[in-house]
């Protein structure tokens, strides 16, 4: 079976080609700032080939065309023809409370990502666009939706509400989410896997850390809490968002005469380690940069990064009673070793304890980071987003009862 993986966006359009009889990733791409007068189309194929091109691309079905038009090429082209493609699967950002597994996309999966437009309104409108371009140009191949929110619905209500007046839940959806799920999926299963034992039968505690950063608490395959909230902005520091902040902090900035558009930019694209660090970059690297060479403010920076992470550790530990595994994943948690080193030297007290030569060597690959002492397993499991879509709509495919 041959998967081709979406992740359409506002103004661009992220894909991957996999064969999933070994899992081979055949090529993969992007094509941005679509609906410009400058779009892109950035190519990778697995044996190396890198090709840039600037298609007329207006809009999302012009995007899948310049992708299909790529992936047949008969001299970069990694298939001859369209019917080759068995199967599609879209990333979706938000699914409520309805999905709690992959769909298989029908007129009532469209409806539903439709009414998850004002929870999602920056991403959902972008992925229900690609899978119509696709029901376009592929008018007989399925559709998969695999969403963000899904792994995250078995939190209990006590991990899901807010404590405001019950109707707000009941009439708006106004309750906790979380995001990055997709991912926290993958690292759990893959962590199991690992360290040989079921993750059914563990309890982990997984770190999402990159520009966006989250958190999970699972046990026995189940969700049961995490740092995202409603939107992706509750939980942890991260590259440009607040996250966890006094809601009266909003309550006064619009006393101060910010209105809506201006508070959602300063609390989504000014704020993390961007607003604190004062340094004109959210990278993780430019503010362990920084905070070497003695800059007060990214040490400050990194400090509530690492304090914030360290925070949601002890309850997610208090919370299961217990932790067999802590994993680190994402972009600052598989390639880090300074931040992850920060971070572990803090859980002492719990009996974790790190091996610095091995957090060292570790660096966007899995492995175990801590002592064989250490009362809690500590390791770095590179996440895989879209081989995790893969799998789900192969999976759907070969048991749709199980996409329903």
């Amino acid at each position: 079976m041959k998967v081709l993986v979406l992740n359409a966006g506002s103004s661009s359009m992220k894909f991957t080609m996999f064969a999933m009889a070994n899992e081979k990733v055949l090529a993969k791409g992007l094509v941005e700032r679509v609906g410009t007068d400058c779009p892109n189309l950035i190519y990778s194929r697995h044996d190396g080939l890198k090709k840039e091109f600037t298609p007329p691309v207006k809009n999302h079905t012009d995007a899948l065309k310049s992708i299909c038009d790529i992936l047949v090429d008969k001299d970069v082209g990694v298939i001859k023809d369209l019917s080759e493609v068995q199967a599609i699967g879209h990333r979706v950002v938000h699914g409520g409370e309805r999905f709690t597994k992959p769909a298989i996309v029908n007129s009532n999966v469209k409806d539903a990502i439709r009414d998850c437009f004002a929870l999602a309104p920056l991403h959902n409108p972008a992925n229900l666009d690609g899978i119509e371009a696709c029901e376009t140009i592929f008018p007989n191949v399925p559709n998969i939706a695999v969403f963000d929110t899904a792994f995250h619905q078995s939190m209990p209500p006590e991990a899901y509400l807010y404590a405001v007046p019950y109707d707000l839940y009941t009439k708006y959806s106004i309750r906790r989410y979380g995001f990055h799920g997709t991912s926290h999926h993958f690292v759990a299963i893959a962590t199991g896997k690992y360290l040989d034992k079921p993750f059914e039968h563990m309890k982990l505690i997984t770190c999402h850390l990159g520009n966006g950063c989250s958190m999970a608490a699972i046990s026995n395959g189940n969700v049961l809490d995490t740092t995202m909230g409603m939107t992706p902005l509750e939980g942890l520091v991260m590259g440009t968002r607040c996250g966890d902040i006094d809601p009266a902090i909003v309550l006064r900035l619009i006393e101060l005469g910010q209105g809506r558009n201006e508070i959602d930019d300063t609390l989504n694209k000014q704020s993390g380690l961007l607003g604190v660090a004062g340094i004109g970059s959210s990278d993780m690297r430019d503010i362990i940069a920084a905070e070497k060479q003695g800059d007060q403010q990214a040490l400050r920076a990194r400090r509530m990064f690492t304090r914030r992470i360290v925070k949601y550790i002890g309850s997610y530990y208090a919370l299961l009673g217990g932790a067999d595994a802590i994993v680190f994943t994402g972009g600052v948690g598989e390639w880090s070793d300074y931040a992850r080193w920060k971070i572990i030297k803090r859980l002492e007290c719990l009996g974790i304890i790190a091996d610095k030569k091995k957090n060292s060597e570790t660096l966007g690959k899995k492995g175990i980071i801590s002592k064989p002492e250490s009362k809690t397993t500590v390791l770095v499991m590179p996440t895989d987003e879209e081989l995790m879509i893969a799998r789900n709509v192969s999976d759907s495919i070969s048991h749709p009862t199980s996409a329903k």
